[in-house]
This record gives C-alpha cells, structure tokens and sequence, in this order.
C-alpha cells in the first residue's frame, strides 16, 4: 500500500498542463473590477429610469390609461414598491402645477395598496381642490379622514376649512369646525378663527359670530404666524437701516472726502459747488 501511494505522488508533476491552467486564480482587482462594474451599471440604469419616468409622466398624454400604464410598466422591474421615486416624481409634478396628473398618480399607488396614510390623502385632496375638483376632494375627506377627527392633524383640518371657505361651502365649514370643537380640539391659530367668523358672518349666525370671539378672545389677539413673520422682518429692516445709518456717521466722522460722497445720488451737491 505504502509503494502505491508513491507511485500515485511521483505521478502528479506528469499531470497534463491544460487541466494545471484551468486552476490558476483570477487576480483579485480583476474579480472585483468585473463584478463591480455590472452593479454600478444596474444603479445608473436605475437613476435613470426613475428620472425619465418623471419626464413621461410630464410628457403623457391626458389619459388614465397611459398614466397607469406607464406606472404598471415602471414597477414591473422594481422588487419593492417604488415609494421613495414616486415621491420625487410627484414633486417634480408639483413644481410643473400639473394636478390632475398628480390624482391619477396618487390614486393609480392607492389602487396598488401603498402610501395608505393621512399624509397622502392631504396631497390628494390638496391636488383636486387646485384641479377644480373640491366636491371630489369633500367626498374623499369624508369616506376616509373624516370618520376620526381625533387622530386627523391640524394641518389637515386646516386644508379642509380652507378648502370649504375659497368654494363658498360654508355650512360645511361651520360643520367641520363643530365636530372638531364636539372632539375637544381647539384651533392652533387665529386663521381658522378667521375663516369661521367670516363664515357666521355670511350665514347671518351673528349670535354665533359674537360666542366665537369671546370663546377664542385670547388667540384672536394672538399674533399669528404670518403676523409674526411680517413683524420679524419690519424688526429687521429697522435693524438694518439703522445699522446703515451708523455707518454712515461713522463714515462722516473718518471720511476725509466728505463733501463728495455724503449726498444722495439723485441729487446736486450744491453746497460743495458753493464752496
């Protein structure tokens, strides 16, 4: 047994120089060099898609059938649901003002069972009220968001009654702004007082008008946020004329050429020519 296996082991350097080849190892930066390159390639194909998706969404023709279409096709390659590009070709929708093309959007990734939260509702109703559609945007409201006002944001209720008040609905404002009072939820700014107290005023519910003012008196003399951002600015637009003004008696005090540069440039300096 012994004298075999030496015969085997002086037998191995005679091996055929072929099947010696086929064993020598790949350089390692020439594995990863053709491993990486595919990849890289399979993401700027990616990129690229979600980017001219986003441009054949602006380029399509007005039909529901293309747009979801387009949308079956794009998702036919994608493991997961695409949220992260939807939302990018929905701001660059946005940016265009194309509304309607933003509902057929949204409602093509609802019938898909995704993005099924409030936030995304918002946007819908938002998009149909400025597409002309506010009667769809109440029924929307009213089949999913409207069933529990107390988890609804502010910000969303706040749309509503906006919503309510530029169309002129305004028994369905005064109704809204009730149920949300009846749920125990006070208005986070005098805007929304606003809006109602323009609504009682137009109905002719002048006693209601008069409880409101007294009920929400405290953040009626509030200042709201526009209030405070115009106030911030004139803050700082005295802030910077006086600092201008500063700096101009500091200049008046230093300046050697006084009399040439003080004058305002739309006007002679006659005293100099005097002089």
């Amino acid at each position: 047994m012994l004298g075999h296996l030496r015969r085997s082991l002086r037998a191995l350097p005679r091996l055929p120089a072929a099947g010696h080849a086929t064993c020598n190892p790949v350089p390692l930066h020439r594995f990863w060099s053709s491993h990486t390159v595919p990849i890289s390639g399979w993401c700027n194909k990616h990129d690229a898609r979600d980017f001219s998706t986003s441009k054949k969404l602006l380029g399509l023709e007005d039909s529901r059938e293309n747009v979801y279409g387009t949308l079956d096709a794009w998702v036919a390659f994608e493991q997961d649901f695409p949220l992260a590009s939807l939302k990018q070709a929905l701001s660059a929708l946005e940016k265009e003002e194309q509304w309607h093309r933003i509902v057929q959007v949204i409602k093509w990734m609802l019938s898909k069972g995704q993005g099924n939260t409030t936030r995304t509702y918002e946007q819908l109703v938002c998009a149909l009220e400025k597409d002309n559609r506010a009667e769809e945007a109440h029924k929307i409201w009213q089949k999913k968001i409207a069933h529990d006002l107390q988890s609804v944001p502010w910000r969303f209720c706040h749309l509503m009654l906006a919503i309510y008040y530029r169309n002129n609905r305004l028994e369905r404002l005064v109704k809204l702004f009730k149920e949300l009072e009846a749920c125990g939820r006070k208005p986070p700014s005098k805007d929304i007082i606003r809006k109602v107290e323009d609504a009682y005023e137009m109905l002719g519910l002048l006693e209601e008008k008069k409880a409101l003012l007294e009920k929400y008196k405290d953040l009626y003399n509030k200042p709201s946020r526009d209030d405070r951002k115009k106030g911030s600015k004139s803050k700082r637009t005295e802030m910077n004329m006086a600092d201008a003004d500063g700096s101009k008696e500091s200049k008046m005090e230093t300046s050697d050429n006084l009399q040439v540069h003080c004058y305002p440039l739309d006007e002679e300096p006659a005293a100099a020519i005097k002089s």
